[in-house]
Parts: structure tokens; C-alpha cells; sequence
């Protein structure tokens, strides 16, 4: 049986990682799915790897400036294209988001302004443009992170858009009652995707990272036996399947953290 039979989904950042893996296992599930990224080979490569059921989409979360005044341009066009190719949406995945890690004396206003405008605003009004056309019943899932309550040491910037993530999955879960709209968020842990690489961490500092959380999760014991534990994108993709899908009717408003124990214990 397929869990979203004729659904219709966006996936923000769906050309790699976990945005890639989550919409494999939509259409595996029986959803048609638009995805989005902003290097369109890449994207297009993605698509047709994924089949007939996935419709890319260029887009940049982030706003641009038109004639000197700042306009959500990518957006309105992803917003125009799931009308015109679905006329109505029953499932968002707002996934696209970066992160940069550096101490607090070399930050400058554009390393501020770029974090937050991707993993902040690019993501509000991702769902701000999109909420017309959700279903009722529909669900939204925000992509956060296990890091949204801790803290570390250059990571101040990253850590804390997570939070604010985390945050929107409340109020708007909130909001949103009203037409049966959920929204949850997700939070993965360590996961072994290209992401690292964008992490802008001097080299080995990932590799160490990742070590110390293995070290302090509770299957750290499983671990040792495993050549490598760390998170893998299909384990993520599949909890954002159980939050689309009607198994999770009544979660709404939760942070699902998916990163083997780490934030709990």
C-alpha cells in the first residue's frame, strides 16, 4: 500500500542529500513531487534520476533585487509553476538551508545576512507563498536541526537559525489549525551528506565533530561494531514520510529528532 497515494509535494533543496532521498520515497509512496535547488544541472540530473514523478524547479529561497528593491522572485515563480502543474499542494517540505561555522571575531555582516536569509527567511516565506495553495489537511515540514537546543563553539550563527526553525513549526502549527494544516519539524543529527562540505570548517573539524557526537549518543555501543553509524539520508527521508503521510494525523507542532539519541541523553 502506498502511504501518499496521490498526494502532490514541494521539496525545497530536493537535487541532494536528504531533500534528494525524501523525494525518492515520496513518488516510491505514490506522491508526485516538484523539487527545487539553485544549480539547475544539478537539478535536472536529479529529476531524471528520480523519474516521470519529479518536475524540477530553479529556485533560490532567497530574495533578489529587482530594480533596487528586494523581491522574492524565485519563489513567486516556484509558487506560479506548482499552480499551474498541480493547482493545489498537500505536502511542503521546506528543506533547503546552508551552514557556516566561524568564531565570533570574523563574522561580518554578509556571513550573518547569508545564514539567516536561507535558513530563516528563505524558509518562512517559502510557506508564506505556498500556504494558498495547501489542502486542508495538508502537512508542512520544517527542516531544522538536532542542534536547535546546544551549543558549540562557532556555531553560534547556524545553531541559532535552527531554533528559529524549530520556533515557526509552533507558532504556525498554531496558525494553521484552523484548516487542519500541520506543521512539524525535523531534526537530524550527524548525517553523511554533501552538506559538510558547504560547512566552511578548516579541514578535519567535520570529521571531529562527527566523533564526538558518536561518542556521546547512546548507540555509540552499536557503533563500534558498524564501520560507520552516523545518520544516513534515507533514515531522515523516512521520518518525513511518517510526518506527510496520515500515520502522523494527529502530531502537529512537534520537533521529530532524528539523530540517535544525541539531544536526549
Amino acid at each position: 500500500m502506498t502511504r501518499l497515494a496521490n498526494k502532490t509535494a514541494v521539496i525545497t533543496g530536493g537535487s541532494t542529500g536528504i531533500g534528494f532521498e525524501t523525494a525518492k520515497q515520496f513518488i516510491a509512496q505514490g506522491a508526485r513531487v516538484i523539487i527545487t535547488g539553485q544549480n539547475e544541472t544539478r537539478l535536472n540530473a536529479a529529476a531524471d534520476a528520480l523519474g516521470e514523478n519529479a518536475i524540477p524547479v530553479k529556485a533560490d529561497v532567497r530574495s533578489r533585487s529587482v530594480a533596487f528593491w528586494p523581491s522574492l522572485t524565485d519563489l513567486d515563480h516556484l509558487t506560479a509553476q506548482v499552480e499551474a502543474t498541480f493547482g493545489t499542494l498537500d505536502i511542503l517540505f521546506a528543506n533547503a538551508g546552508i551552514g557556516y561555522f566561524a568564531p565570533i571575531e570574523q563574522v561580518d555582516e554578509a556571513f550573518y545576512d547569508n545564514q539567516f536569509d536561507i535558513n530563516v527567511k528563505g524558509v518562512f516565506f517559502t510557506v508564506q507563498k505556498l500556504v494558498g495553495l495547501l489542502n486542508e489537511g495538508a502537512s508542512i515540514i520544517l527542516n531544522a536541526s538536532a542542534v536547535n537546543e546546544k551549543g558549540v563553539p562557532m556555531g553560534s550563527l547556524y545553531f541559532a537559525t535552527k531554533a528559529a526553525v524549530r520556533s515557526f513549526a509552533r507558532s504556525l502549527a498554531a496558525e494553521l489549525a484552523p484548516r487542519q494544516i500541520r506543521v512539524n519539524a525535523v531534526s537530524p543529527g550527524i548525517v553523511r551528506t554533501n552538506f559538510e562540505s558547504k560547512l566552511g570548517l578548516p579541514d578535519g573539524a567535520f570529521e571531529g565533530f562527527m566523533e564526538a557526537v558518536k561518542e556521546a549518543a547512546p548507540l555509540h555501543g552499536l557503533w563500534a561494531t558498524l564501520r560507520e553509524r552516523e545518520g544516513k539520508p534515507e533514515e531522515i527521508a523516512q521520518a518525513v514520510v511518517f510526518l506527510a503521510s496520515n500515520e502522523s494525523s494527529y502530531v502537529t507542532a512537534v520537533d521529530l529528532v532524528v539523530d540517535g539519541g544525541y539531544m536526549n541523553v
